[in-house]
């Protein structure tokens, strides 16, 4: 049972993870941008689920606040940052991304304070469950079951729908795209409101889980992000899956195994420098869903 209980913390991890990817492999897929500032939009998602929490009493409100509030700063970032920088090697893009990141920050600090804002009232963190003899709280089921529906609506929305067809094919090959009448432009917009639709739920449900959110809440799930978006394959939103709960189960166990020596950021780390020498595509392939 012990183990099974670190398989399931690893499993619970690797879904925080996998929120946190699936917008940085949507975007890279698309314009081959590593849009470091989707940290920032996570972080933003929990400040305001927070904040509409505690002003309202309603997590049910918190919710699509953060989304609206992400989506629409995803999408002004796309507009205001990136596609009059497409034109540009991507590193240019990279390093703009990096400002917006330090900038938002620098804005949450502002608004919020340097030490951060909890819940008020956070009953989903104390409550339990049994499942099959392990203990989870309700926010960890609430987080899985969360990425198992968010995974498969966008799994249907990229191979049952339309524009998820045309998104597949602008990252094909965006000029025949073109000349097929896909509107690059709309499926680009749409990837980002998605991308920042499930930051903002992630951020949400991480700082539930955390009972509390401060100014660099994204950081540390960020670079684990872009170290599994390139574990994964680059672009590739099945490899990105993988790769997140691969790296959650390989810290939980790791942990354990030699807690003692290394930290769980140094587990991650070592597992990624591994698996890329024996794999340096990465674990999926690139492009596939």
């Amino acid at each position: 049972m012990y183990y099974i209980d670190l398989l399931v913390t690893g499993i619970i991890n690797g879904c925080m993870y996998a929120l946190m990817a699936m917008g940085l492999t949507m975007v890279y897929g698309l314009l081959r941008i590593l849009h470091i500032a989707h940290a920032a939009i996570f972080t933003l998602g929990a400040f305001i689920g927070i904040v509409v929490a505690n002003a309202t009493g309603s997590l049910w409100l918190a919710f699509p606040a953060a989304i609206l509030l992400s989506v629409l700063v995803g999408i002004l970032i796309y507009r205001l940052i990136y596609q009059p920088l497409l034109k540009h090697p991507p590193f240019v893009a990279l390093i703009a991304s990096l400002g917006v990141l330090l900038i938002m920050e620098d804005g949450f600090r502002i608004a919020f304070g340097e030490n951060g804002i909890p819940f008020r009232y956070n009953p989903y963190s104390l409550a339990t469950k049994n499942i099959f003899g392990i203990v989870l709280n309700e926010t960890q089921i609430a987080l899985v079951l969360t990425t198992a529906v968010l995974l498969g609506l966008l799994y249907i929305f990229l191979e049952r729908t339309r524009i998820g067809i045309a998104w597949r094919a602008t990252e094909a090959n965006p000029r025949m795209a073109t000349s097929f009448g896909v509107n690059v432009l709309t499926v680009r917009y749409t990837n980002f409101a998605i991308g920042s639709a499930i930051a903002g739920i992630a951020g949400v449900l991480v700082a539930l889980l955390n009972n509390f959110v401060e100014p660099s809440f994204g950081a540390v799930v960020s670079y684990k992000a872009l170290a599994i978006i390139v574990l994964g394959g680059l672009g590739s939103t099945r490899g990105a899956l993988i790769a997140s709960l691969l790296l959650g189960v390989a810290e939980s166990f790791g942990t354990v195994a030699v807690g003692d020596y290394l930290d769980r950021d140094a587990i991650a780390a070592i597992v990624l420098i591994v698996i890329l020498m024996i794999r340096p595509q990465g674990l999926g392939v690139k492009g596939g869903a």
